[in-house]
């Protein structure tokens, strides 16, 4: 069997992309592939195959990154044939390949619909994949909820409770370094356990700054005193605005401020226009899942989160 990625010679990146995405996971289109090829969002070098002696496909995966990513960010498709006896076997071979080659270990993004685990065929593909993905070094599993706004849903008027207001590079990165303290986001509990505050929130500050984003969106939320309450980063992605970054400092949770500081993002967006606002939370941060179903989001997929732990 031949690990390898696809080459940038049309005939051999159309056969991969015209590859079937057969199977119950959800998988990205021929014509959304190209999509992102031509945003330069996949490569060539970023798709990978498993092909046996005579050449036949038998695995796809395909990793995503942004336009000005030098390597990929996440894996976006994995793909093994229905007659193939072993995919777990041959999909580990592919990342090992894949991973040896980016030298990283992107996460794996699984989309898939609410209630997956009730349905056999799907549950069983998803088990593979997650083998797989545990054997290539992805050992750490976080499942989150992504939640949709669209403007049926309507916006809260401004209670008064907050003051929102323009922060400077060092207002903001002390209030992420706060907002991380006592989190119940896991991805933020994992960090903490490799760094202090400080440094994440200098690298949440980075991240949101490299998002399609403005710098200039993100506001400090005050209580009428002038205490600091938390923080409002609306974001985007190259597809839609997007929720980047909420939250409340530990001082001042359990009193409801998660909603309006969520409301000022909400119509900061919709005042901009916005069809579609996207959101993620973890399914175990329940306080964050409620205000969205209060705010009017719905949840639109559940996204299985693989990724290495020392990531």
């Amino acid at each position: 069997m031949i690990f390898r990625a696809v080459t940038a010679d049309p005939a051999d990146l159309d056969r991969a992309v015209a590859h079937p995405a057969d199977g119950p996971v959800p998988a990205l289109t021929t014509e959304r592939i190209r999509e992102e090829l031509a945003g330069n969002r996949i490569r060539p070098e970023w798709i990978w195959l498993a092909e046996d002696a005579d050449g036949r496909i038998l695995a796809r995966a395909l990793w995503w990154g942004r336009a000005d990513s030098e390597r990929p960010v996440a894996l976006d498709c994995l793909q093994v044939g229905a007659d193939v006896a072993d995919p777990a076997a041959v999909a580990t071979g592919l990342l090992e390949a894949g991973h040896a080659a980016f030298g990283k270990q992107p996460g794996y993004n699984l989309s898939l619909p609410r209630g997956w685990r009730e349905q056999p065929e799907l549950a069983a593909a998803v088990a593979w994949r997650r083998q797989a993905a545990a054997a290539a070094g992805l050992t750490r599993e976080i499942e989150r909820l992504r939640y949709e706004w669209t403007p049926d849903a309507g916006t809260a008027e401004p209670t008064g409770r907050l003051v929102f207001r323009e922060g400077t590079d060092e207002e903001m990165l002390d209030a992420f370094a706060r907002l991380s303290r006592d989190s119940l986001d896991l991805a933020t509990q994992h960090e903490l356990e490799l760094m202090d505050a400080e440094q994440l929130g200098r690298e949440d500050f980075d991240f949101y700054l490299d998002c399609p984003g403005e710098r200039s969106w993100w506001r400090l939320a005050h209580l009428p005193d002038g205490r600091l309450a938390g923080l409002a980063v609306p974001s985007a992605t190259p597809y839609h605005r997007n929720v980047g970054y909420l939250g409340v400092v530990p001082e001042q949770r359990g009193q409801g401020l998660i909603d309006e500081i969520l409301g000022e993002i909400t119509r900061f967006h919709a005042a901009e226009g916005a069809e579609r606002i996207t959101a993620t939370t973890d399914t175990v941060n329940v306080p964050m899942a409620a205000a969205f179903d209060r705010a009017g989001y719905e949840v639109t997929e559940i996204r299985l989160v693989l990724e290495a732990p020392n990531r």
